[in-house]
């Protein structure tokens, strides 16, 4: 599978009190690496491949971490992201972030490949495209 890697300095913003990254911080950058990596896949810009593709997103269903070494504002981490298991209309996505090359923190998701109109509340499970689930598995 495609593996995309993303380099993030840890801001002030990103932390607690403490100069610790607070936790929920950890799931937006996920779900900016998420994008990247389907971007990166597809090569278009996320609104393009909405777009292309006909369809409303790829929402979150399930999300879970595995905390092991804290970072901290200032850090430098590398996240790298690939989807672990492509399904009918859902996948899995697996991140790693390291710092200084140590896992800290593993983080994963479950997102829906949907169709229809978010503002009417008709989004449901639409089959992933081929092409797309072809370039998703490109290593």
């Amino acid at each position: 599978m495609l593996v995309n890697t993303r380099h993030v300095r840890i801001e002030w913003g990103d932390c607690d009190p403490a100069g610790i990254v607070y936790y929920p911080r950890y799931f937006a950058f996920f779900d900016a690496c998420t994008s990247a990596l389907i971007e990166r896949a597809l090569g278009m810009t996320k609104n393009d491949y909405l777009k292309a593709y006909g369809f409303s997103g790829h929402p979150l269903v399930n999300a879970h971490s595995r905390f092991i070494i804290p970072t901290r504002f200032g850090d430098d981490v590398t996240i790298e992201s690939t989807v672990a298991e492509l399904r009918r209309s859902s996948f899995d996505v697996r991140h790693r972030l390291l710092k200084n090359g140590a896992l800290a923190v593993e983080g994963f998701e479950t997102r829906v490949w949907v169709q229809g109109d978010a503002s009417k509340g008709t989004m449901k499970g639409a089959p992933i495209p081929q092409p797309v689930i072809d370039l998703l598995s490109k290593g």
